[in-house]
């Protein structure tokens, strides 16, 4: 059945702008036979708090979310982590940045999380490439601190409504990174 990939999303907007990137990418993962699982970040309530309790109690990987708990097994077996987001104060949205804080707790138990392949799919209403400089680190030091290796770094500005992604060509860029993910 192919390689599956979690696709975070960062977006209060389920059909936003960030989300149709998304979808554009899963639509060139199946047509490489591949799949994705996708996780509303905004449908969660997670964030780490350093309470010592990962995988403390029945097996939980968290102590004190459990909508962490349903969408960790999904981020242990996949193969591949795509971020989708809005830019939002030049970083993550805060509900995707607590649910990747909470990804913390494979880190401090051990957990294999290595050698994943990953992808950053970013919009922002500004046009001016530096304003993506924040959210670019901080992708580029997670890949590099969890030992994933990525796939592309997709930044896409001057996007305005709703629908402003259509404008641009990032919904053909994030198709074919889904036909090449894993190549």
């Amino acid at each position: 059945m192919g390689r599956e990939i979690a696709v975070l999303l960062g977006s209060p907007h389920k059909n936003g702008n960030s989300a149709q990137m998304a979808e554009a990418l899963i639509e060139g993962l199946k047509k490489a036979g591949d799949h994705a699982v996708k996780i509303y970040a905004e449908d969660l309530q997670t964030g780490c708090c350093d309470c010592g309790g990962c995988y403390r109690a029945e097996g939980r990987p968290c102590a004190q979310h459990p909508d962490f708990n349903e969408v960790a097994p999904a981020l242990l077996r996949a193969d591949g982590i795509v971020f989708a987001l809005p830019l939002y104060w030049f970083d993550f949205p805060g509900k995707l940045k607590c649910l990747i804080d909470n990804m913390y707790c494979f880190y401090a138990t051990g957990k294999d999380i290595a050698r994943k392949r990953a992808a950053i799919l970013c919009c922002a209403h500004g046009d001016e490439y530096s304003l993506f400089d924040g959210v670019q680190r901080t992708y580029e030091l997670i890949v590099q601190h969890m030992n994933w290796s990525s796939a592309a770094q997709i930044y896409i500005g001057g996007v305005e409504g709703h629908d402003g992604i259509r404008d641009t060509d990032a919904l053909q860029r994030c198709r074919a990174l889904g036909e090449r993910f894993f190549r």
